[in-house]
């Protein structure tokens, strides 16, 4: 039986190349999509996709009108946590790729899964390096009490610290808090240029023309250094390989994870 699958954000640039897999996938059928910019129109004629008739939604409301087992959250970061919700009221399982939800963000999404006994599985970055940037280096802290992040992104990205940079904090904060010789509240000028605290993890985001996405961890002891690094390609393949394996396996899950990596054997 294929899964039905809802996707928002369906003409965007992962949103996009993940519509035509979808559509090309034995296992699943694109049952809804929503785009406000491509709203009444054949999401085939969009893109480009013969033989898809599906028409683009203005909205989750309206898409969700017809049930989905699967929805997928590829919008913005202002309408993602909306959408989240309708969707689980509608009964669906949930996949989120967008960035820029806070921690009380996903306690709260986290809280209605459960009382839809739903899954919802969220990855600041569906790409296999950058998943595997969470593990070791979450493994690395266990280790290295020292350490911070750093978010390199082009210039119009507005949200900061990225998705992949927020989930990496949150990540190592779980292991323990870093070591700080020197207190963010005892620095000798702006405080500002040591970074964003997050989840205890000093965090700093670089934002410039030339940059496509990427985050870096930086451990430190006495006399060594541990760098470890994903960089993103302008192509959205490896999110969306990511993202049909997410799709595939949320329905095991119930409440929230945090990570690709939940539904993967390591």
């Amino acid at each position: 039986m294929s899964i039905n699958v809802c996707v928002a954000g369906a003409t965007g640039w992962v949103g996009a190349d993940l519509s035509r897999a979808i559509h090309a996938a034995e296992d699943l059928n694109l049952s809804g999509a929503i785009a406000r910019s491509a709203a009444g129109r054949p999401l085939g004629e969009v893109l480009d996709i013969p033989g898809l008739d599906l028409v683009v939604s203005a909205t989750a409301q309206e898409a969700l009108a017809k049930p989905c087992d699967v929805f997928v959250e590829f919008s913005t970061p202002e309408a993602a946590k909306a959408h989240v919700l309708h969707a689980l009221a509608a009964g669906a399982h949930v996949v989120v790729g967008t960035s820029g939800l806070t921690d009380e963000d996903y306690a709260e999404i986290d809280r209605t899964a459960k009382d839809a006994g739903r899954g919802v599985l969220t990855a600041g970055n569906f790409a296999l390096t950058a998943v595997l940037l969470l593990k070791f280096a979450t493994l690395a802290a266990r280790y290295i009490p020292h350490w911070e992040v750093i978010d390199y992104a082009g210039a119009n990205k507005a949200d900061a610290p990225s998705g992949t940079a927020r989930e990496l904090a949150y990540r190592l904060g779980e292991v323990r808090r870093p070591e700080l010789a020197v207190p963010v509240d005892q620095t000798v000028g702006p405080r500002e240029s040591r970074g964003a605290g997050l989840s205890g993890c000093q965090v700093h985001s670089v934002r410039l023309p030339g940059y496509v996405a990427s985050v870096e961890a930086i451990f430190g002891l006495p006399e060594m250094q541990l760098s470890l690094r994903h960089d993103a390609g302008t192509s959205a393949q490896p999110y969306v390989d990511g993202t049909l394996l997410a799709v595939r396996k949320v329905a095991t899950l119930k409440g929230l994870r945090r990570g690709l990596d939940a539904v993967m054997d390591f």
